[in-house]
């Protein structure tokens, strides 16, 4: 918990003085540079989380990683974070950040199982029908689950709902298990 109200200060620092220089945009889009470098290399999550390199070390790292790929505002924030020791603590920065700029622009993520990949028909008929539905873009985050057997389980601003094959078998298999007939003999 401590992390993550650490992360949304600092996230939502970084968004306004993004907004102030009119770069929310642009910080966005590096901070997906930027998560999306470290979840590929191993090696760099493990430098960026050690504690027993330096700060001047890691700035040296990061400088030569990303001095290049991102706008001066993301790479002076990354400097900060990682002069505050607070570089284990990023990728959560990135994701509050990208929770800001959500809201900003009504945009919901909607979290789909399914049994098997859906088609891009099938998901592209889903993703209009909840925006119908909630009035704002949606992101479909798509995940396979064959537990499920059929049918899907999605989430969107903490509101599951579940209908699949699975969830319908446990249902029914609660009602056979409530005898409400006894014999009478």
């Amino acid at each position: 918990m401590k992390s993550t109200k650490l992360a949304s200060r600092y996230a939502k620092a970084l968004f306004e003085f993004a907004q102030q220089d009119d770069q929310i945009e642009q910080v966005h889009n590096d901070l997906d540079i930027v998560k999306s470098v470290i979840k590929e290399n191993n090696i760099l999550k493990a430098v960026i989380e050690s504690p027993i390199i330096f700060p001047d070390k890691k700035n040296a790292i990061f400088s030569s990683v990303f001095s290049e790929k991102i706008s001066k505002i993301t790479y002076g924030f990354l400097s900060l974070i990682i002069k505050k020791r607070r570089e284990p603590a990023l990728i959560t920065i990135c994701d509050e950040y990208t929770a800001l700029y959500n809201k900003l622009h009504n945009i919901k993520v909607a979290y789909i199982i399914t049994a098997v990949p859906m088609s891009r028909e099938v998901a592209d008929e889903l993703k209009q029908l909840l925006e119908k539905d909630t009035h704002s873009t949606i992101q479909l985050q798509e995940n396979v689950d064959p537990n499920i057997i059929g049918g899907l389980i999605g989430m969107i601003d903490g509101y599951l709902f579940d209908a699949s094959i699975l969830s319908s078998i446990k249902r029914l298999r609660d009602e056979f298990s409530q005898n409400i007939y006894q014999a009478a003999f």
